[in-house]
């Protein structure tokens, strides 16, 4: 087993919290997506005896993982290391992570009978040890905020759909656009699951979440409003009474941030193809979180400096910015680029 000391005696940084809030802060806060994972040797050497879900399962070694990025790093929050497929399998989805696939579900949703036979997840009994490394962490580990997350709906459905990855969701969207019967009783199934995972990752400790839409840029902006959006804003409203930031992200969903700027979520995550000033422009007033594209870390460190510094000029124009990069990060990329790249974040928006 792997011991962490714990960290009581360190104060507790906050500083990504008020800005989340939109309160002005001291200096630009951070965290990269998929910041724990496949760019760390230590996680690799990890990968070499346990699967994915192995080390999801053993609450001290996913506290582990979780918390390296912050203490290599220097960054502003952890995000809890899981991945989105956690809670399908409790409710009678059968999920596999294969190498070099991802998610693949042998069991996949095609008509209304189907979701009938889904259950309902109830996240004390079927994903405890998601909880129990949520509260090492909080009460244990970190003087950072630890981030919660879920996937979304939309991207939950469709790899549940389709069977898994797909590149067009064709099988989807029919469901969506030919059987909206099937479609909505989805959407409130899903619904529900994200609404009660999220709660109980916020109870256990985690002092805010994030739901990720990942494949939701496939979708238009007339379809979103009608066949998703209403779920989407009834997960937000649910989790407001929690009294945590809420952030919603996708990739490639430019044409949907006005659609989340009317949503009672409290940050909007932006990937690389919009900038923060194009979203300023189209009347985003929440919070953003972004956006680096992540490629530029492969790139020398001049020309990473030079466009960390266009989206920083960008994002600290009015308060509630949250640095992020646009997506995450790749296998390839240096640690200590990351490293490198925090602290130059911290020191370039420091306020005297």
């Amino acid at each position: 087993m792997i011991e962490i000391k714990g960290e009581h005696f360190m104060q507790f940084n906050d500083t990504i919290l008020k800005a989340y809030r939109g309160e002005e802060t001291s200096y630009v806060p951070l965290w990269f997506m998929r910041q724990a994972g496949r760019s760390q040797p230590e996680y690799r050497k990890l990968k070499e005896k346990y699967s994915l879900f192995e080390i999801t399962h053993q609450p001290e070694l996913c506290a582990y993982v979780t918390k390296l990025p912050v203490d290599q790093y220097d960054v502003d929050a952890a995000i809890l290391y899981k991945d989105i497929m956690s809670p399908l399998p409790p409710i009678g989805v059968n999920v596999d992570i294969k190498p070099g696939v991802g998610p693949v579900i042998d069991n996949p949703i095609g008509s209304k009978a189907d979701i009938d036979r889904l259950g309902e997840i109830d996240p004390e009994h079927d994903v405890p040890y998601v909880l129990k490394t949520i509260e090492i962490l909080a009460r244990e580990q970190l003087n950072v905020p630890l981030i919660g997350f879920s996937g979304a709906p939309f991207t939950l459905a469709s790899y549940m759909v389709e069977g898994g990855p797909s590149k067009n969701y064709n099988k989807t969207k029919a469901m969506m656009y030919g059987d909206s019967t099937t479609w909505f009783a989805l959407m409130d199934k899903l619904g529900d699951l994200v609404i009660r995972y999220l709660k109980a990752q916020i109870h256990a400790g985690a002092k805010a979440v994030q739901v990720f839409d990942s494949w939701i840029g496939a979708v238009n902006a007339d379809d979103y409003r009608y066949f998703i959006k209403p779920t989407m804003d009834r997960i937000f409203t649910e989790l407001k009474d929690e009294g945590v930031p809420t952030i919603m992200f996708g990739v490639g969903t430019g044409h949907l941030i006005k659609e989340w700027n009317d949503l009672p979520v409290d940050v909007i995550g932006l990937d690389w193809r919009t900038s923060i000033q194009q979203a300023r422009a189209m009347g985003i007033t929440k919070t953003v979180q972004g956006n680096l594209d992540p490629a530029v870390l492969m790139a020398d460190w001049s020309i990473i400096e030079d466009r960390v510094k266009r989206i920083l000029d960008q994002g600290v124009s009015q308060p509630g910015y949250v640095f992020n990069l646009g997506h995450g990060v790749f296998p390839e990329i240096h640690p200590e680029t990351l490293k490198r790249l925090t602290a130059f974040i911290h020191e370039y928006t420091a306020q005297s």
